[in-house]
C-alpha cells in the first residue's frame, strides 16, 4: 500500500507516506494515538489514514486494537479517530479501514442511538460492516488486495483518476453478496484523486471531443475514407478514425446500426457519443480536460 500510495503510475510523487509496521514496530495505542496526532495536526490540503489490522466493537463502540490491548481498553477507539479528522484544519481527510468490525467508524455507541457525523471533507472506506470480520486470503487481507488493484488502475476514470469513491465501486463489485461488505461513508463537495493511472484516452485527444461532435447527440458520418484499409487513403480521416476508435474503447462512443467501427464506416453509417461520452464531452466543452 505504502508503494502504490507514494508515486503515481507515472513515477511522481504522490502521498508522503509514513509506515508504522507490526511486527517490526511496537504498535501500541500510544504509538497509534501519537501518529494520528502527527498527521492530523498540520494544515494540508489532502491527509490519508490506512489501517489494516485488527479491530473490534461493543457497546461502547468500535476500536482498532493494538498490540496492548487488554479487555475494556481494546486500543484505540473509531469515535477517538473521528473526532481527530473532524476538527483537523485538513481540507479533505481520506480514511481507509482494513480490520474486522470495521463499518462501526462513523457510528456512535447503540446507547445514544444516534450517528455520528462526518464533517465536510471527511470520507470513510471499510473493508466490512460492524457486525463482520474482514476475511484474510494468502496471509493478506482480501479488502487490501482489492484496494491496491483499484489504486493501481482498477478503479480510474477515462482520465486516469482513482476517487475512493472508485475505490468502493470496484471493491463492492468484486465482492460476492455472501462476502464481507464494505461500506462508504462520506460528507465531500468534491472527489479527489488518490492516485493517478495512465489515463485510457490522452487528454490532448479527449479534447477534441466537440470538434468532432458538434452537439452531445450529434451523429458523426463516416464513409469508407475513414477505414485505413480503403483506397485511396485519406490520412486526416485515418487519424479522425483512430481518435474513435479510441473513444469507443473506452465506452465513449458506439457505431448506429453497427456492431464495430469497420462496418460503419464501410457502410457509410455513423457513430454516436454515449451518455458517458456526452459527460466527457460536455467537459471538454467548457474546458475542464
Amino acid at each position: 500500500m505504502r508503494d502504490t500510495l507514494t508515486r503515481d503510475d507515472d513515477g511522481t510523487p504522490n502521498f508522503s507516506c509514513k509506515l508504522s509496521l507490526a511486527p517490526g514496530e511496537m504498535i501500541t495505542s500510544h504509538v497509534l494515538r501519537e501518529n494520528l496526532q502527527e498527521l492530523f495536526v498540520n494544515d494540508a490540503d489532502v491527509a490519508l489514514f490506512y489501517f489494516s489490522g485488527h479491530g473490534t466493537a461493543n457497546n461502547l463502540g468500535g476500536y482498532l486494537v493494538t498490540v496492548d490491548a487488554k479487555r475494556y481498553d481494546d486500543g484505540v477507539a473509531m469515535s477517538d479517530v473521528l473526532t481527530l479528522a473532524n476538527k483537523a484544519a485538513i481540507r479533505e481527510v481520506v480514511i481507509i479501514l482494513d480490520c474486522c468490525h470495521s463499518g462501526a467508524f462513523g457510528e456512535l455507541p447503540a446507547i445514544n442511538n444516534q450517528s455520528a457525523l462526518l464533517r465536510e471533507g471527511v470520507s470513510v472506506l471499510t473493508a466490512s460492516r460492524r457486525s463482520q470480520p474482514s476475511v484474510e486470503s494468502a496471509g493478506g487481507g482480501v479488502f487490501t488486495s482489492l484496494v491496491c488493484a483499484a489504486l493501481e488502475g482498477g478503479a480510474a476514470d477515462v482520465c486516469g483518476n482513482v476517487s475512493v469513491a472508485g475505490v468502493y465501486m470496484y471493491v463492492d463489485q468484486a465482492l460476492g453478496a455472501w462476502d464481507q461488505r464494505p461500506l462508504f461513508k462520506a460528507h465531500v463537495s468534491k472527489l479527489i484523486s488518490l492516485r493517478r493511472c495512465k489515463p485510457q484516452i490522452e487528454p490532448a485527444i479527449l479534447r477534441l471531443l466537440p470538434q468532432y461532435f458538434p452537439a452531445p447527440d450529434h451523429q458523426l458520418a463516416l464513409d469508407p475514407s475513414y477505414e485505413p484499409e480503403a483506397k485511396p487513403k485519406d490520412e486526416a480521416h485515418e487519424q479522425i478514425f483512430s481518435h474513435l476508435q479510441k473513444y469507443r474503447d473506452a465506452r465513449l462512443l458506439v457505431a448506429v446500426g453497427e456492431d464495430h467501427m469497420y462496418g460503419a464506416a464501410m457502410k457509410s453509417k455513423s457513430c454516436r457519443l454515449t451518455h458517458l461520452g456526452q459527460f466527457y464531452w460536455r467537459l471538454a466543452k467548457s474546458g475542464r480536460l
